[in-house]
């Protein structure tokens, strides 16, 4: 199995069925866990030194810190309903506690920060939606915490790509930090398809080669991109939503397409 590729667990103690640490993945930044509740669960997690993004990806939750609470979040059964999703933003050096008031599925996004900002409710309608790409290359976006909403380090994104298309195409990169030309995220990609016993295939690859894998990603999957470029294909009958965390030296998305595939654009 490709070391870039993490398949889902059973949940542990925590709920938790995915579990990325900059450690596990041999980079700097990019925390993921996954964490799956049933209804009336509560899990506490501890930010330390990183910032938190926690995603409702679906049902419905209470999620509390140590100054802030949040009631009732979430209003979608499943990431492939038109329906962006609630978040909240906690800093460094704080403590969420999650209860489930429904069966619920939450991300927990991390870079490590400074404490620079406050703990953030960041709601369905703060989310920029948009339709990038034409014809086989069209994918529908919610940007969760790019421009939209500040952070110190991280930039998270859901993608949805309807089955028989491609996304994260052209083949991009942001592996070199050189802006104001290209900038240095490390990204993970958490895969979800329609119906769930499907799969989909996304290349990971440098210019010389040092990586190129293809991976065939399944439901709750990850892929990791450490560097180069990561192009991702949904097959027929099969839809394909990601969630996108980024996180890098400086907090910018600035990316180059491979240059053989950039032709398409023009």
């Amino acid at each position: 199995m490709s070391h870039l590729h993490s398949r889902p667990s059973s949940p542990d103690d925590q709920g938790r069925i995915q579990h990325i640490t900059p450690a596990s993945a041999n980079w700097r930044y990019v925390g993921f866990d996954v964490v799956l509740l049933k209804a009336g669960d509560t899990q506490t997690f501890d930010t330390a030194g990183n910032e938190v993004c926690a995603v409702v990806v679906c049902g419905r939750v209470e999620i509390k810190t140590l100054n802030e609470t949040f009631l009732d979040l979430g209003d979608r059964e499943s990431v492939f309903e038109n329906k962006a999703p609630f978040a909240v933003y906690v800093p460094p050096k704080d403590i969420i506690t999650v209860t489930a008031l429904t069966d619920a599925e939450v991300a927990l996004c991390s870079a490590p920060a400074k404490g620079e900002l406050s703990t953030r409710l960041i709601k369905p309608e703060d989310c920029e939606v948009s339709v990038r790409g034409k014809g086989t290359n069209t994918r529908h976006i919610r940007n969760i915490m790019m421009n939209n909403v500040m952070a110190e380090k991280l930039l998270i994104t859901e993608v949805i790509t309807p089955n028989g298309h491609w996304s994260s195409y052209p083949p991009h990169k942001h592996d070199t930090d050189s802006l104001p030309s290209e900038s240095a995220l490390e990204e993970t990609y958490y895969h979800k398809l329609n119906p769930q016993q499907g799969f989909a295939f996304q290349r990971v690859y440098t210019d010389d080669r040092s990586i190129d894998e293809t991976i065939s990603v399944e439901h709750n999957s990850v892929v990791m991109v450490p560097k180069g470029y990561h192009p991702v294909g949904a097959p027929h009958g099969y839809d394909l939503y990601y969630l996108n965390v980024m996180a890098g030296p400086k907090r910018e998305w600035v990316f180059h397409n491979d240059p053989d595939h950039e032709w398409m654009l023009k």
